[in-house]
């Protein structure tokens, strides 16, 4: 993470400027979220719709890395490690099992959960780092579509993966295709060269199924160092903290964290204008628009 602050310029300057985010909270539906001390005090509100537990967990891991991308403070490194908005709450389903696999009617029940609680919690955000397999038919994942799109009309501002499908055309996540959502692709912008194990080789590509212009915006998802839920504990120290991950699942939280900073200093824009500045305020990688969207999300340009 510490790569991917310096690359899109979210600055300790910046962080400060606009502290961290705090006071945003942000909902995420994945795996879970595992105890660890990068998320002090963040954890608002946690429910288990996969195994029905009480306790808080992740017996994933994919849940803790997203969170630690977008909200992890950064504490096992020195803050080196730290998310793109380290300040912000967290309210979290876990929606998906150890495997990462999950249910439709898990995911319809968490996103009802969601919005029960969106106004008690102020969520603003809805971070889904989700795909969904290829052969679902839209008519089984229509009330899923449903409920993402009236999360959307009641002000929830959610930011989706593009999945890992690519880079066929047509090839987003059915969630992704939706127009009201913020669909996030994956792109290095020419950081790593030409290393054949980037992301954007694999980052799902527009167009839409309903003929919209898709991804919205493309964020780093190579190689990211964030929170890992299988952390050993030795006396006072902490033992593998954190853990390298690739894909679109990446990249989604790091516009959820910008996301969030940006309505720290605008709390009352409303979706389409944060999709529109994110856009307006992008860089253009000379990617195809299918591939790329309107570009790299530039976070120091986003806020000034």
């Amino acid at each position: 993470m510490q790569r991917v602050r310096k690359q899109l310029g979210c600055t300790d300057e910046v962080l400060n400027r606009y502290d961290g985010g705090k006071g945003i909270t942000i909902a995420m539906l994945d795996t879970g979220i595992a105890v660890h001390p990068d998320f002090d005090h963040k954890l608002l509100l946690f429910k288990d719709f996969v195994n029905h537990q009480k306790t808080v967990y992740d017996d994933c891991g994919h849940g803790t890395h997203v969170a630690g991308c977008m909200s992890g403070n950064g504490k096992c490194s020195g803050g080196d490690l730290k998310g793109i908005a380290p300040e912000t709450n967290l309210v979290v389903g876990k929606v998906l099992d150890k495997n990462g696999d999950g249910q439709i009617g898990n995911m319809v029940a968490g996103l009802e959960w969601v919005l029960e609680n969106k106004d008690f919690y102020q969520i603003k955000i809805l971070n889904i780092s989700i795909g969904t397999g290829k052969q679902l038919r839209i008519g089984k994942i229509s009330p899923l579509l449903s409920l993402v799109t009236e999360a959307c009309r009641q002000g929830i501002i959610v930011v989706c993966a593009a999945g890992n499908n690519g880079p066929g055309e047509m090839t987003l996540s059915p969630i992704g295709s939706l127009r009201d959502v913020i669909t996030v692709g994956c792109h290095e912008g020419g950081y790593f060269g030409e290393r054949e194990d980037l992301c954007e080789h694999y980052s799902g590509c527009g167009p839409s199924i309903y003929d919209i212009r898709k991804p919205d915006i493309v964020a780093p998802g190579t190689q990211i160092f964030s929170c890992n839920a299988f952390f050993s504990k030795r006396g006072k120290h902490l033992k593998n903290a954190y853990i390298a991950k690739s894909g679109t699942s990446m990249s989604t939280p790091i516009v959820s964290g910008a996301v969030a900073l940006l309505l720290k200093k605008n709390p009352q824009m409303k979706a389409e204008e944060v999709k529109r500045k994110l856009q307006l305020t992008s860089l253009d990688l000379k990617e195809p628009w299918y591939k790329q969207g309107c570009g790299l999300i530039q976070i120091n340009s986003l806020l000034t």
